[in-house]
């Protein structure tokens, strides 16, 4: 098969005294997010993606919150990680697309440099990379402000399989 779709989602509820870090970019505006890395939900979702679409288990079990190494650490550094894994596995991205869902704090001044990041750790352009916000009128954990939510899909193809543009 020369392409492979992937989706990916997480969730992590607010923490205070840690900084809210969105795809890479620390949003000054809100309470950070509770997780053992720096608990980028969106940088998440995006990795969880890709390692479905190429056939790897999830960011739990390649990145285990039991262990010391991953504490604290950018998830672009994961992201960098999980994007050798996929080439190792003979794909690449053809795009991706990304959403946060939270309540507040407000995003979009923030959802260009977000792009930028995530497409520079996965080596596309940003115009091969979506990223929205998008509230959920005041429903659920996130409507209630307990938290973030993200969505990621991904498109894969192949190296080598002829299709390249």
């Amino acid at each position: 098969m020369p392409f492979r779709v992937g989706l990916g989602f997480d969730a992590h509820a607010f923490q205070e005294g840690r900084a809210l870090v969105l795809g890479g970019v620390e949003v000054p505006d809100g309470p950070g997010l509770a997780g053992h890395s720096d608990a980028d939900v969106l940088t998440h979702a995006l990795m969880d993606a890709l390692l479905g679409a190429c056939g790897e288990r999830d960011i739990g079990f390649q990145f285990p919150d039991t262990d010391p190494a991953y504490h604290g650490i950018s998830s672009l550094i994961l992201l960098e990680r999980v994007m050798g894994m996929m080439r190792d596995k003979g794909f690449k991205v053809v795009n991706a697309d990304c959403v946060i869902v939270a309540q507040g704090p407000r995003l979009s001044p923030y959802l260009d440099r977000m792009r930028d990041r995530m497409a520079a750790a996965m080596g596309i352009t940003g115009d091969r990379t979506g990223v929205k916000a998008t509230t959920t009128e005041g429903m659920g954990f996130t409507g209630r402000g307990e938290g973030i939510a993200a969505i990621a899909t991904v498109l894969l193809q192949r190296m080598g399989s002829g299709l390249e543009s």
